[in-house]
């Protein structure tokens, strides 16, 4: 018995070490060299080095001279440590209500007619950090407005800051609402 033991032990000792240890920390060290940023969470930092945020991590804005992110359904704003969806499905009748009251409240806060879905209705992970391009250009006129600039100013920023689908094909056009939101600050400072 003790002969079948000892080879099944040190198997397992081996690959424990190999596989629990040595591999994470090989890919680990290769990441740290090769891609930093992102093997830290793409933080972004002020010039002073203080953290800001994430460009992976969807950030509440609610003021009139900020973009403002599409909705979250992660806890109170944009939780990470609760990210999850809604769950509600197209027929559920909590769902249309709430995005009755987001399209409202967009219509009261931007004066438009049609609204992108991505305005009412919140990510699957409820963290999104990006918005579509027509969500940005349909807050252009109430950040312009509170910024006291033209809307043409804000709209170019905004159009600086649309990432295209990767090698042109997979995923939509996006603005990452922190992004857009850091350029606006520097380049069109509030009065």
């Amino acid at each position: 018995m003790i002969s079948q033991l000892r080879p099944a032990l040190v198997m397992t000792g081996l690959f424990t070490l190999l596989l629990g240890a040595a591999y994470p920390l090989a890919v680990t060290g290769v990441a740290q060299a090769a891609f930093p940023g992102q093997a830290n969470g793409s933080l972004i930092r002020d010039r002073d080095g203080t953290v800001r945020g994430s460009a992976l991590i969807g950030q509440t804005f609610a003021e009139a001279h900020y973009l403002h992110p599409r909705p979250s359904a992660a806890g109170d704003g944009y939780d990470a440590s609760a990210s999850s969806g809604s769950n509600l499905g197209p027929l559920n009748p909590d769902l249309r209500t709430a995005v009755a009251e987001r399209a409202a409240a967009i219509r009261t806060e931007d004066g438009v007619g049609a609204i992108p879905a991505d305005a009412v209705t919140a990510s699957g992970s409820g963290l999104d950090p990006d918005i579509s391009p027509a969500y940005a250009r349909l807050q252009a006129q109430r950040i312009a407005t509170a910024r006291g600039v033209s809307v043409d100013q804000v709209q170019r920023i905004i159009g600086k800051h649309v990432e295209q689908p990767l090698f042109g094909f997979i995923g939509q056009p996006h603005v990452n609402v922190l992004m857009t939101n850091r350029a606006l600050d520097s380049e069109l400072p509030r009065s």
